[in-house]
């Protein structure tokens, strides 16, 4: 608050912060531990989102609480403890996101000194959207630019950190001006970062992959169906990699990972082409993940596990994963830019 502000306020008004402008970064979420009952919390929390799973409540909470939650939180706690930062005391996602934010923040400092404020949430879990947007909105954010970090919109990531967003608004007294960030699946400075990587890890190599497997978080078929542009967006993304690499449709394949419940998802299937690849005889490959922003479970354990393993299984002999862009200088280049294009008029 400028002094000249202050001095036509009466003595009794509540302090009144000067106004500023948030950039509130938005990841999916990650339990706080990974012993039963934290990851209990943080299952229950996802699963009960009626974004992830849409099916009738009567139905599914009877079978999330009674059956799923007696036995998944053990099995989830085992994955997370084989990736967790013990030294931190927290999950890769977490140490990431934190660092990915550091990193925009020091580069809008840079830009507009303290005018801009800089924070994360998670979507499940904490920091929870509620708490950082209170917090800021305390700060004196008038206006809250909300990124969530997802390359790629779907129902299931993009919209529900949005709808978790305007909850949060609706608890304050002072609601901010919004903003949201669209998805940026197609913004040439992503795709260049994507390219880089690839690029950086197959100069590294001895042998050069017979394919790369882009490899993006799968969603129930049906969704796409019902209108959801996830599936297109995706299969766009691939198709712009490739062209910024030179290659062929031979070079490079788009596979949806993490299916989940009876119903058909988006296919090919990573799990399964992976170990199709092999018997056809692609004996080596690479697998990207471009959906997520940052590594996690998703990727240090179910890519670098469990599809590593279907693939070795089925006669794969060389399996590399390609590191999710965190917070690579191209990558934070990148999110900075599309901070900036949705700034405009606010800065």
């Amino acid at each position: 608050m400028s002094s000249d502000h202050a001095a036509h306020l009466p003595v009794s008004h509540p302090p009144v912060p000067k106004p500023k402008i948030g950039v509130l970064l938005a990841n999916l979420g990650t339990p706080d531990n990974y012993d039963y009952w934290s990851m209990r919390r943080y299952l229950n929390e996802f699963l009960s989102d009626r974004r992830v799973i849409d099916y009738s409540a009567w139905l599914w909470q009877p079978l999330l609480q009674l059956v799923i939650l007696s036995t998944r939180p053990s099995k989830s706690g085992a994955a997370y403890k084989s990736i967790w930062n013990e030294e931190a005391g927290e999950s890769p996602l977490m140490t990431i996101t934190k660092a990915q934010t550091a990193a925009v923040k020091a580069e809008l400092e840079k830009r507009y000194g303290a005018e801009v404020e800089v924070d994360f949430c998670m979507r499940y879990g904490n920091p929870s959207t509620l708490k950082k947007v209170a917090e800021m909105t305390a700060k004196g954010c008038r206006k809250i630019l909300f990124f969530p970090l997802y390359p790629q919109y779907a129902g299931a990531t993009t919209a529900t950190a949005n709808d978790q967003f305007f909850r949060a608004l609706m608890k304050e007294k002072f609601q901010p001006a919004t903003r949201t960030v669209a998805a940026y699946f197609d913004r040439p400075s992503y795709i260049e970062a994507l390219a880089q990587s690839v690029e950086r890890a197959y100069e590294a190599m001895e042998t050069k992959p017979d394919i790369l497997v882009c490899s993006y978080h799968g969603v129930p078929k049906r969704y796409l169906m019902e209108g959801d542009p996830y599936h297109c967006q995706c299969q766009k993304t691939t198709r712009l990699l490739k062209e910024r690499l030179g290659w062929t449709n031979t070079d490079i394949v788009t596979t949806f990972q993490s299916r989940f419940g009876p119903e058909e998802w988006l296919k090919p299937y990573t799990v399964e082409e992976v170990a199709r690849l092999a018997e056809a005889g692609k004996k080596n490959i690479a697998v990207i993940a471009p959906a997520f922003s940052a590594d996690c479970i998703e990727t240090l354990e179910e890519i670098n596990e469990e599809i590593k393993e279907s693939f070795e299984e089925a006669g794969g002999e060389h399996f590399t994963y390609i590191p999710c862009l965190n917070d690579d200088p191209a990558h934070v280049d990148a999110l900075v830019e599309v901070i900036e294009d949705n700034l405009k008029g606010w800065t």
